[in-house]
């Protein structure tokens, strides 16, 4: 079969598949996992409707290779996939491009680990990455993600302190995680470790900057 423009998945994947990818048994549909994960890649890069509800996939694109749902299936099986998320920006941040090289299957919360919190206005205007301003006591709340709980980790009476705080605390936490994590893909370790450095380095720059400014 010839694939042309209109029968490309979102106008540029092939699916090149040798078996029914969503076959009907026992009156049921059953999905395949190989093609949901892999359609739901490409909607995130070339679906317009995706975009607009999530705007930081703009930009994003997969690689050539993995326009051919057979080549991505391939990947994919030789992965440690189940019950997993495909992540395509904890092994190089802010990453735009959907790959082998790039990207890996982790369990959800690790997906989450490295995301933004939300960020809160202050009266110098954005807060930094996990810090609040409380207006009642006019501190800075810092707080970190775990597992989807927050806790608190202290107010203070800068932002940098506050940001000083929550870095060295999602550094401890992220190299908390690691023997969890063993069976996982051995990529996944050794990126984190980098992560959590960064934190430990940002922790040093935020702490230095609040006693300069005391």
């Amino acid at each position: 079969m010839k694939h042309t423009k209109k029968n490309q998945v979102f106008g540029i994947g092939i699916n090149d598949a040798d078996y029914v990818v969503n076959p009907r048994i026992n009156g049921k549909q059953v999905g395949c996992p190989f093609y949901s994960t892999w359609k739901q890649m490409l909607r995130r890069c070339y679906s317009k409707k995706w975009c607009a509800r999530a705007p930081s996939y703009i930009g994003c694109s997969v690689t050539k290779e993995w326009h051919s749902f057979m080549t991505f299936r391939h990947w994919m099986s030789m992965q440690k996939w189940r019950g997993k998320q495909l992540d395509k920006d904890i092994i190089e941040p802010k990453n735009k491009v959907y790959g082998p090289e790039t990207c890996m299957f982790v369990p959800q919360h690790i997906n989450l680990l490295l995301r933004d919190n939300k960020r809160g206005i202050c009266p110098c205007g954005i807060c930094p990455r996990g810090v609040n301003y409380v207006a009642k006591n006019k501190k800075y709340r810092a707080q970190l993600r775990i597992k989807n709980k927050t806790t608190h980790l202290g107010y203070y009476s800068t932002p940098e302190e506050a940001h000083a705080v929550y870095c060295l605390a999602k550094a401890d936490y992220i190299e908390s995680l690691f023997p969890e994590l063993t069976d996982e893909d051995p990529r996944l370790i050794p990126t984190l470790q980098r992560h959590a450095d960064n934190f430990r380095k940002k922790y040093r720059e935020q702490y230095a900057h609040s006693n300069q400014n005391k």
